[in-house]
């Protein structure tokens, strides 16, 4: 079985993505050309001999026996999708907002199918007149990411973790702000985030830390730095209790989707990519106030062509409720055997399954 993909090998979500589904095909004992999307870094991922041979190979005869008129699955943003090795282009891209602009809506059409691991993106897109469009669900990435049954810490703190990219989008300020207002300098709940953001220069990180921080001093609340590898990273997911989820738009939520499959409680906000598989049963679901604008200066720009609309918000209140409520639930059971379902719901094998059943 033959399969082209043109997608990139990196530490990064879509490189972590793109990993976790070649190595499924290689175990299918797929024939790959791969055209790798930037540098191949395979340094967060664990040594596997065998399956570095087949990228190489993979990569090395690609050029030689491509031909445009096949198909390709391309894991990529929308911007750049249309450099394509390909006539017949399978794109698989994340979106966070809500108002596509006329160039993301041609550059969808313009993609022999386009896949979004987000409902609430299709809709978007489909009315907005993209017929070509298709949900598909990512997964649990079962190879780098499994339960710990370790002792992180030697008291009996609750530990709530903090995950994605610093920036406006995801909500950070708030959700600090509001956990320390009512949690801040109280030795029974601790805090910690990870969302070191790579694309922003370290000062401007810590300018942004310090504003939400506004001078004011927590023993309970630390700042992570970046995390080399995924089994670093899924030490520290199996560390936190509950997960906080409180992002105004995200295209799935990987750490926040893997945190609630390891068995942890989770604060969920009940929209976009996360209704897909957060619920009542598995997660403390808090309802949105409403929407703002995205804009932020850094990577969202009002007026420009692309990534413009809106993201969901939240009030305070309803987000405490929501914490206090995971509290109980992890006191009444430290394991979330609801969100240990999601290992078996939502599969690599599946997601491929899907994939090749949209290349035929």
């Amino acid at each position: 079985m033959d399969i082209a993909l043109n997608i990139p090998l990196n530490n990064l979500s879509f490189g972590q993505t793109s990993f976790a589904l070649i190595k499924n095909l290689y175990e299918k004992n797929f024939n790959a050309k791969i055209f790798p999307i930037g540098p191949v870094d395979i340094s967060s991922q664990k040594v596997d001999n065998d399956l570095n041979l087949w990228i190489k190979k993979s990569v090395d005869c690609s050029l030689s026996s491509f031909s445009r008129k096949e198909k390709i699955f391309k894991l990529w943003h929308l911007m750049g999708s249309l450099e394509s090795f390909s006539e017949k282009q399978i794109l698989l891209s994340f979106y966070e907002l809500d108002s596509p602009t006329q160039q993301e809506v041609n550059i969808v059409k313009n993609n022999y199918k386009t896949l979004f691991t987000s409902k609430y993106t299709c809709e978007i897109f489909k009315n907005s007149g993209c017929s070509n469009v298709n949900y598909i669900p990512l997964f649990f990435d079962r190879n780098n990411f499994n339960v710990k049954q370790k002792q992180f810490f030697q008291d009996e703190r609750i530990t709530f973790n903090l995950v994605g990219k610093l920036e406006k989008r995801k909500n950070h300020k708030i959700v600090i702000q509001s956990w320390l207002k009512k949690y801040g300098n109280n030795q029974k709940y601790f805090l910690q985030c990870s969302i070191f953001n790579p694309f922003l220069k370290p000062e401007d990180q810590q300018n942004l830390i310090n504003s939400i921080m506004e001078g004011k001093r927590y023993f309970n609340i630390s700042f992570l730095g970046f995390m080399q590898s995924n089994e670093t990273y899924n030490d520290y997911l199996n560390s936190g209790d509950i997960i906080i989820a409180m992002s105004g738009g995200e295209g799935w939520g990987l750490p926040e989707f893997h945190s609630l499959a390891l068995g942890k409680h989770a604060v969920i906000l009940n929209a976009h990519s996360y209704k897909d598989w957060a619920n009542e049963e598995n997660s403390c679901l808090v309802n949105p106030s409403g929407k703002i604008e995205a804009y932020d200066g850094m990577f969202f720009h009002k007026g420009a062509p692309t990534n413009q609309g809106n993201i969901y918000s939240f009030k305070e209140d309803d987000f405490i409720d929501g914490c206090e409520k995971a509290i109980k639930r992890f006191e009444s059971n430290k394991i979330n055997t609801n969100g240990l379902k999601l290992q078996e719901q939502y599969t690599v094998d599946n997601t491929v399954s899907q994939i090749l059943k949209l290349m035929e």
